[in-house]
This record gives C-alpha cells, structure tokens and sequence, in this order.
C-alpha cells in the first residue's frame, strides 16, 4: 500500500526505537528459563546457596531491565499508534473532501462512515499490535528455539516436529479467515447504511408508522453482520485451540523424554524445567502469532478498504493559475452545445445541446417540469461535474481550465436541498464569508427575510442550530441559507428552487431585496413556480433535458407551447 509509505517515514525511526527496547525485553526473557536451570543444576544440587543467591540476584536485576524496556516500548508504541491513527483518519477525509461527486458517487455514504471509523481503528490496532507483540513474538519463538537446543540437542527434536505443524495452521488460519473478515465489514456497511436512512428519514417513519418495517429492515442487516461476524470467528476459533494442543502434546513429549533421560543419567533436572519453560514462552510466541494474524487478517481487510478510496483520483484537471479577471465581462456565463450524463447512466443524456448565454448584472430564469434537468444544469457551473460534450466559459474561459476552487470563490449556491450545520445561526451564515461583520450579516439575513425570525428566538443569532435544522422550519432553513449565499457578495448567485417553502408573499419580499443586491450580479434562478421567474430579464424554459425556448414572461406566453402549460396549470388561466 503506498500510501503508508509517509506514516512510516514519519515514524519509522520512533517504530525503529521501539523494537530496540522490544528487542531487550525478549532477551531478558529468554534468559530467565537458562538461568534457572543453573540455580537447580548448580545451586540447588551442590546446597551452594552462594551461588543461588547469586545468581537469583542477576536473575532478578534482568527481570528488572526487562520490565523498564517492557513500559518504555509501551509508551512508544501508544503514541504511535495512536498519531498514525489520527493522521491516517485525517487524510482519509481530506481525500474525501477532495474527491468529486463523480468520484463519490461510486462509494455509498454509509460505507465511508465505516471507513473512516472502523478500518481505520482495526489498522490502527494492528500497528500497536505489530509494534508490542508482533516483533516480540517471533523473537521469542526464534529465540526459545535456539536456546532450547543448546540447552539440549536430543529434546530439540520434539520441536523440530512441533513448529513446523504450528506454522501451518497460522497459515492456514490467515488464508481462510481473510474473505470473511471482508465480509464482516461489508456487512457492517450495511448496518451503518441503514441506521443512517432510518434517521435521516425519522419524521416519514413517524408519519407512516412503519417502525415495525423499520425494525425489520435493520433486525435484518443486524442479523446479517451477526451471521457473518460468528462464521469469521468459528473458522478463527478453529485454530488456536488446534495450535495449543499441538504445542501441549510437545510439552508432554519433552517431559516423558526428559524423565527417560534423567532415569538414564543423560539428561538434568534443571535441563528439563528450563526446556519447559522455553516450550511454554514458544506456546505463548506461537499463541501471539496466530492472534496477530488474525488482527492482520482483519487489518488487511480494513486496508483494502481504505486503500480504494486513496486510489481513487479526482477525475477534474485544470491549469494552474488564477482565474483571470474581466472587469467588462465579470461573472458572463456562456453554455455552448453542452451535453451532459452521469457517470455510468445509459441512455438518453441529461443535457442536451444547450446553448444560452448570462451577462453580468442579468437574472435568468430558469424553469421546466420536475427531471427537466434544471438543477443538472447549474450544477455544471461551479464544477460539480464536467461536461459531456460542449463547453461553459465563465468571464470567457472554459470552466474546465480553471481550479474549482478559484472558480467556486466568485459564485454562491443555494441549493435544492437545504443543510445547516451544527453551531449557531450566525456560524451558520457565516459559513459565506468568515470574517463579515454583524452589520453585514443583520443586512443579508433582512434580505432573504430571516432577521425577523431570527431576532424573535430568546438567544437571536446565537440560537444552537439543531442537527441537520431541525429547529427550524422548512421556508426558515431555506432563508438562512440565502443569507448565507448572499453575505459571501458573489458575482455569481444560483439559487436552486431555494424559496419553494416560503411562501408567495414573503417570496415576494425576497426578490425585491434581489433586485438591489442583484445590480451587477449575473442571478440564475430555478423554480417550480412560474410567479418566481416572471419577473426575470430571461427565462429558460426547459423539458426533457434540451431548451425548448427562451426569452421574457410575455414572448414565452405568446409562443411557448410548454410555458403556456406551465402558466395554465399553475395560474388557472387559459392562455389567448
């Protein structure tokens, strides 16, 4: 995975530290069992109790050294973990963020919650794992092994036939359980996706009474995660009990072995305790080894996972530079023969071959039935997609030069679908321009019709938002975020259906507050009802993805069939 190529240039020489005092611990370790076989053979066999005073001393002074390597690379081990683990989950949302819709679009929401959280954790557990007992492990085992034949060859042979066994089920045990943990966490989007829906959709639930519906779905996908997390663990379990048996069958080998031995004279009592002792430190190596493969089994999962989102590169090039400025054409937009569809749609385009231009200081109106592709429309603007086919110049250059993020700075967006963020009112419209004053915001929020309502509440511009809004009305959150779009003083405003739950009075109060803050400012509007785009110096009249025609309310009312329609069904009168 190369995007773990930074975490570890950033904290491989701490990492690199940490397994130096790792390295300490396991050989203090391995020394004890050698040590003791000493103090029996040596100390205990002659009655030198010198010696086994001695040497229980050094004994205990190793065990010391050992336990202050053992904290210090407990320490390190913590603080890697845990700042690769912030850092990793950091990065995971900038590239997120950076990402376009296109790119989006192929991840479900609910699993990039799951990617962010859970993956990130289950790496983040496997490093501080790999840096506490994955290194120390196979130093043990290793170590064990080679102290143990020296300590006596003949034994040796009980693990020459034991380690190779051993390692076959951790290979086996790794091999097997990584499709399932996959599973596990697929299943585990599931849940997450669907929590999500339930709550986003609490209100209609309510409404409908569908909480029985509700609780089945999700009892459903928790089943599921159930059903999947309990076959992982069963093929799991299978082997850590198959490797405890095998190296206890080993252990019963060594002592029916050693009591022949010491019964013949050619093997020591103390030979056989220590050889024990090294057969228990290589039982619990191995036991460490198989529980760290089954994190890094899990880890690997979550890896892959992770891993497709960093792959992932934003499909949208341009150059670099600054977006020029056109003091005579500054915010003029042109469509010319613009085809679009989304990624992975067949079929008809949404868009096809429009061609319309926006002067700077004109409102154009921009109207059809629902799925005429309005709202696909404008979201080509800013470059929240790109084009099929055609070109959109913004001031006279192609949007597909530019860096969204300059292009984006002249433009506000009231979009279709209105959010709110947790934190105040004030933060909220703040979010257009950070630093606007007070008085600018008290100005915009008049406006767009909010101050009135907004000063009614006990705390004004300090009232704590609910999540998503949910204090708030539907015509109150769609005026908050007008004057969030109108602090922020763009060139370019889009106001996408966003006064469709005021209504027509207050609507009308909005649009007159436009038309002096409009002056200079190319205003795009899309509406359902024709009475929002009456007034407007263009209107386009849209159906099924193409322009049918365009001009004022009157032109289009004497010779738009489809605007004529519009108004006849809306208004109630016939048109003559």
């Amino acid at each position: 995975m190369r995007f773990y190529q930074k975490y570890i240039k950033k904290y491989g020489f701490i990492a690199a530290v940490s397994m130096i005092f790792l390295t300490i611990e396991a050989v203090c370790d391995l020394l004890q069992p050698t040590i003791m076989s000493r103090i029996i053979d040596v100390g205990v066999a002659q009655r030198d109790m010198d010696y086994v005073l001695q040497t229980g001393g050094m004994m205990l002074l190793i065990t010391a050294i050992g336990a202050v390597a053992a904290s210090i690379r407990n320490v390190l081990a913590t603080y890697v973990s845990q700042n690769f683990g912030a850092q990793l989950r950091s990065d995971l949302f900038s590239k997120v963020q950076s990402l376009s819709f296109d790119n989006l679009n192929k991840f479900d929401k609910a699993s990039l919650v799951t990617r962010l959280t859970n993956d990130v954790n289950q790496v983040q557990v496997f490093v501080n794992g790999m840096m506490r007992i994955f290194v120390k492990a196979p130093l043990m085992c290793i170590g064990g092994l080679i102290m143990a034949t020296q300590l006596n060859a003949e034994l040796a042979v009980v693990l020459a036939i034991v380690v190779p066994i051993v390692g076959l089920f951790i290979y086996l045990n790794m091999k097997i359980g990584f499709p399932f943990f996959l599973k596990v966490q697929q299943a585990l989007d599931r849940v997450n996706g669907t929590m999500r829906e339930y709550l986003s959709g609490v209100r209609v639930v309510k409404a409908f009474n569908r909480f029985d519906f509700e609780i089945g779905k999700f009892t459903g996908a928790n089943q599921e995660l159930q059903k999947k997390s309990v076959s992982a663990t069963r093929v799991m379990s299978i082997f850590s009990p198959a490797i405890m048996l095998t190296v206890n069958l080993g252990i019963v080998a060594v002592l029916w072995l050693g009591g022949l031995g010491v019964e013949q004279g050619s093997i020591q009592v103390g030979h056989i305790i220590a050889f024990t002792n090294y057969m228990t430190q290589i039982l619990f190596s191995l036991m460490l080894i198989s529980m760290v493969f089954n994190m890094f089994v899990r880890a690997k999962a979550s890896s892959g996972r992770i891993g497709e989102v960093f792959a992932e590169e934003n499909q949208m090039t341009w150059k670099q530079g600054q977006l020029q400025e056109q003091s005579g054409d500054s915010g003029r937009i042109d469509f010319e023969n613009v085809s679009f569809s989304y990624e992975g749609e067949e079929g008809e385009p949404v868009l096809r071959q429009i061609s319309f231009t926006c002067l700077p200081g004109e409102t154009v109106g921009i109207i059809g039935s629902t799925g005429s592709g309005k709202s696909s429309l404008v979201g080509l603007i800013p470059r929240f997609y790109d084009v099929t086919e055609g070109t959109i110049r913004v001031d006279g250059q192609d949007v597909r030069e530019l860096d969204p993020k300059k292009l984006r700075e002249k433009m506000a967006v009231v979009p279709q679908k209105t959010t709110l963020f947790t934190g105040t009112v004030l933060e909220n419209i703040r979010w257009g321009k950070e630093d606007a004053t007070m008085e600018e915001v008290e100005q915009t929020a008049m406006m767009a019709q909010a101050h009135e309502f907004i000063a009614t509440t006990p705390e004004g511009y300090d009232t704590r938002v609910g999540q998503g809004g949910i204090n708030f009305s539907g015509g109150q959150k769609q005026r908050i975020s007008i004057a969030r779009a109108l602090v922020k003083k763009p060139q370019i405003l889009i106001l996408d259906d966003s006064t469709s739950a005021v209504d027509v009075a207050t609507e009308g109060k909005i649009k007159e507050a436009l038309k002096t803050y409009a002056r200079g400012l190319t205003c795009i509007l899309i509406a359902q009802r024709i009475t929002s785009v009456m007034d407007a110096d263009k209107i386009i009249v849209l159906d099924n993805g193409a322009i049918v025609d365009i001009g004022t309310h009157e032109s289009l009312l004497a010779g738009c069939k489809v605007y004529q329609e519009i108004f006849q069904s809306q208004i109630g009168r016939e048109v003559k």
